[in-house]
């Protein structure tokens, strides 16, 4: 199973109201779970997430976000839960800068995740504005990575 496919799951999920996924699929299983926020908060002995703080992390809040999006940059969401890479291997040139012109399906980063490097691929031509990721990070599922704006 590809990243186009999980991606694929994913929305399937959002646009429905499914609470749990499970696909087996040449010896592989994937199951996504939707975190239910009133379950979390009614279940017996249910723990609520604790944010980590990272050193130097560059998380952007939701309101950065969307006064990006008005100034009409569009973000460079993670697919997924994972590490962030922006270069293919240590000590080698990132894949984007700030500055560099981006056309649709252009490899901007690599995610880690369960020892898999899942490339990611942005969906939209522009110029990268912002690199909102640090390298070797954590990266949280819709966390924006980039914001290009649309050329």
């Amino acid at each position: 199973m590809d990243l186009k496919e999980l991606k694929a799951l994913l929305r399937l999920m959002e646009g429905n109201d499914v609470e749990e996924l499970e696909v087996e699929e040449g010896g592989r299983r994937v199951r996504i779970r939707r975190r239910s926020a009133q379950g979390a908060v009614n279940a017996p002995g249910a723990q609520r997430p604790v944010p980590a703080s990272l050193p130097g992390a560059k998380i952007p809040s939701t309101s950065n976000v969307a006064a990006s999006e008005a100034a009409g940059l569009v973000p460079i969401e993670a697919p997924m839960v994972g590490t962030f890479y922006r270069a293919p291997a240590p000590g080698a040139d990132p894949y984007v800068k700030e500055g560099d012109i981006v056309q649709k399906g252009t490899v901007v980063c690599i995610i880690e995740a369960m020892k898999l490097m899942n490339e990611i691929e942005t969906e939209v031509a522009g110029r990268i504005v912002n690199v909102m990721a640090e390298n070797g990070q954590p990266v949280e599922f819709g966390q924006a990575l980039f914001l290009v704006e649309p050329v």
